[in-house]
């Protein structure tokens, strides 16, 4: 990747020269990289491969379709790669989930334009990918329920990725341990009620 003012981006590390402010860091360039915003700094994301892609393709259309449904009890939308303002440690952090769901009610108080996510949303997706690991993923998975997001999934597996067998969903509660799931365990979880779907269902349509 080329260098810029910010410093020279390498994948998965810190980018920045500098410590920088949560405004700085949403002045940034959009490009082909994400970045993360945590401890002043910008940390570039991995840009997702085929696998990856195709379960987030999936999970939007899950979960927007639900979202957008007649009877739903929590009318929103899903969003890929959108960075939110949250807290970690009493310090600014701005990660970028892989999927994001968020009810209308909680952006109906915001005059959005091209900004990140204002207020932590009710679901965050993050796809276990190549060189992350089930433990570090779960170690993150903590730290969004202690910004205030309510449910996290995490999808691949304790041995490592979804590249391997057991594929599976864990969902991480504030008020309960973690459940995983897998094969045909159906999915449900009481915050997004009615939408049920099995781990093989959701591999099905992502068609991988």
């Amino acid at each position: 990747m080329e260098s810029n003012r910010w410093g020279q981006a390498t994948m998965g590390q810190t980018v920045t020269d500098k410590n920088l402010t949560l405004e700085e860091f949403s002045q940034l360039p959009e490009g082909e990289v994400n970045y993360e915003f945590q401890d002043g700094t910008a940390i570039a994301k991995m840009p997702p491969k085929r696998i990856h892609s195709c379960l987030q393709r999936a999970l939007l259309f899950l979960l927007s379709d639900w979202g957008n449904w007649e009877g739903c009890a929590l009318p929103g939308e899903a969003y890929p790669e959108w960075a939110i303002c949250l807290q970690k440690d009493e310090q600014d952090w701005a990660p970028v989930p892989d999927v994001t769901y968020i009810s209308d009610g909680k952006l109906a108080p915001f005059n959005l334009e091209n900004d990140f996510c204002p207020v932590a949303p009710e679901l965050v997706v993050e796809i276990v990918s190549p060189g992350q690991s089930f433990a570090a993923m779960t170690e993150k998975a903590g730290d969004y329920l202690a910004a205030g997001v309510e449910r996290v999934w995490i999808i691949g597996n304790a041995e490592g990725t979804v590249h391997t067998r057991h594929r599976s969903l864990t969902i991480f509660a504030p008020d309960r341990l973690p459940i995983t799931y897998q094969g045909d365990q159906l999915v449900e979880d009481d915050l997004l009620p009615q939408l049920s779907f099995t781990v093989n269902e959701l591999f099905a349509k992502a068609k991988v």
